[in-house]
């Protein structure tokens, strides 16, 4: 028996597939009218979409890969979408969904508070909001999903991303975290090796325990031992009062050992006893207590080379590094900039301030950093140009010399546009800038032409689409970027058949 349309079923058919490139925005709608006007929406930011609707059959269709969200399309009543919500949400139980409410029914607000709906859309829609809602949905698939991304986002930063080395760090931690193993975590500075401790911490059986931190070069070598032991009232001169150490406070949950390579070596002595036989004492007491903790330490410095020259213990090392985690450098994972910087701007407006949105010249300068402070050095430009470019696009000029410099004067040039009238002309000129490459056949190989038409006219979206996200959707803003007037670009949003709904209302 069917409601509103869903087969009680629960199984799944693809309609339609619109495109071939990466993971496919699902739209599940039983109103084949309703899903083209939404999917052409998505079309216009270049996301892949296909067309699935409850069925009654016995195949349930299968994409090749996950998608990277299901957008509910709402026609009928809100009771239909909500038991359409759960019937999706059983089949995909971590995937992000968006509802689009398309007909004349008000949305029940009360369905965003389903865990795996990330966004309530109404019609019209707002072409700001469906980037912000695909740069969340992006969000959530470098996260690793919805379960990990969406109800605890702050333990992620640094590990946001689909690069190789991220996705072996999110692996390793999933399959360590569970144990009581000591875990030693290496990595240069600003990688984030403090966030891959906290995520271990958080995905272990202990993660209802503290979570207590220590830095070890920061400390002292003379006040280390109390800091971690604690001492009794007298123990020392000025121990006024008893004290617990981070063992102590740590019990039940985590101890994090930052920067374990600059601790003193008769410390190193001391900390291995508390280790091999898990019990230490307070300074000045004679009472064992039991170090119910586990061990996470972390440093950025090469621990075999200080073995070899004598300045950090072998046996300690052994006892540390049961399982070792290496956070790779900013500079050997560029391609998570962009899932980085959207992570990074969600802190800000957690915090209040204003995203920072970059522009094509900066970003291009942002991709030949090599970025010696790695996350945290970003972290700190991104919060720099929220401060000095607050809601608008931040340009090459914004950014700090040393970046500035990394982009050539002849590829600004090209950037910029050539100046003359024709508007498909400044477009081109802006490809230009893009640093994108093409090489014409050679006669005679046998290779098909080159279809420019189609080529020019799919670049020149592109650059439309760029332009209306750098603007937040401000079409006479766009306009002026790309040095056409604003009813040009209103009529080539026209010609690329853009949702008259979208183009209303940016």
């Amino acid at each position: 028996m069917t409601q509103g349309g869903i087969s009680d079923s629960g199984v799944f058919r693809i309609l339609s597939d619109r495109g071939d490139r990466d993971a496919p925005i699902m739209i599940v709608s039983d109103c084949q009218d309703a899903a083209s006007a939404v999917a052409a929406q998505f079309d216009f930011l270049d996301v892949r979409t296909v067309h699935a609707q409850m069925d009654g059959g016995a195949e349930v269709f299968d994409l090749g890969k996950t998608p990277l969200a299901a957008v509910l399309v709402g026609n009928g009543s809100a009771q239909a979408v909500s038991e359409l919500l759960e019937k999706l949400c059983a089949r995909w139980p971590k995937l992000p969904v968006v509802i689009h409410q398309h007909g004349p029914v008000e949305l029940d607000v009360r369905l965003g508070d389903h865990p795996q709906v990330v966004s309530l859309l109404q019609q019209p829609v707002r072409y700001p909001q469906l980037v912000a809602v695909l740069r969340e949905l992006r969000l959530i698939q470098g996260n690793g999903g919805i379960d990990s991304a969406r109800p605890h986002p702050e333990l992620f930063r640094s590990l946001v991303g689909r690069s190789h080395g991220v996705q072996s760090v999110r692996s390793m931690i999933t399959r360590i975290a569970p144990s009581e193993a000591s875990v030693l975590v290496l990595g240069e500075t600003g990688t984030g090796k403090e966030v891959v401790a906290r995520n271990i911490h958080f995905h272990s059986p202990r993660r209802n325990g503290p979570f207590v931190a220590i830095n070890c070069g920061a400390i002292p070598a003379d006040l280390l031992e109390s800091e971690l032991f604690g001492h009794e009232k007298g123990a020392f001169t000025g121990a006024v009062t008893s004290r617990k150490g981070r063992f102590e406070l740590a019990a039940g949950g985590t101890l994090f050992l930052d920067e374990i390579g600059d601790m003193p070596l008769e410390m190193q002595v001391k900390l291995l006893r508390v280790l091999q036989e898990r019990r230490f004492e307070r300074l000045g007491a004679t009472r064992p207590i039991e170090a119910d903790v586990r061990i996470v330490a972390a440093t950025h410095r090469d621990l075999e080379e200080m073995i070899a020259q004598g300045t950090f213990r072998e046996d300690l090392y052994y006892r540390l590094n049961v399982v070792s985690v290496v956070m790779p450098p900013l500079r050997e994972r560029r391609e998570d900039l962009p899932l980085l910087i959207a992570e990074l701007n969600a802190q800000l407006q957690r915090r209040g301030m204003s995203a920072a949105h970059f522009g094509t010249n900066a970003l291009r300068a942002l991709a030949r950093h090599q970025w010696p402070g790695n996350v945290r050095e970003l972290a700190n430009l991104v919060e720099r140009c929220a401060i000095l470019a607050p809601d608008q696009p931040v340009e090459l000029q914004d950014l700090p010399e040393k970046l500035q410099a990394l982009v050539a004067d002849e590829e600004l040039a090209q950037s910029a546009g050539g100046g003359g009238g024709d508007d498909d002309a400044i477009l081109a000129a802006g490809l230009l800038g893009t640093g994108a490459q093409f090489q014409l056949p050679s006669l005679g190989t046998g290779t098909s032409q080159v279809e420019l038409k189609s080529l020019l006219e799919g670049l020149e979206m592109r650059l439309i689409r760029q332009a209306l996200e750098e603007s937040q959707g401000v079409v006479a803003q766009a306009a002026k970027m790309l040095g056409l007037r604003r009813t040009t670009l209103v009529e080539k949003m026209r010609k690329f058949q853009i949702d008259r709904s979208l183009e209303e209302h940016v």
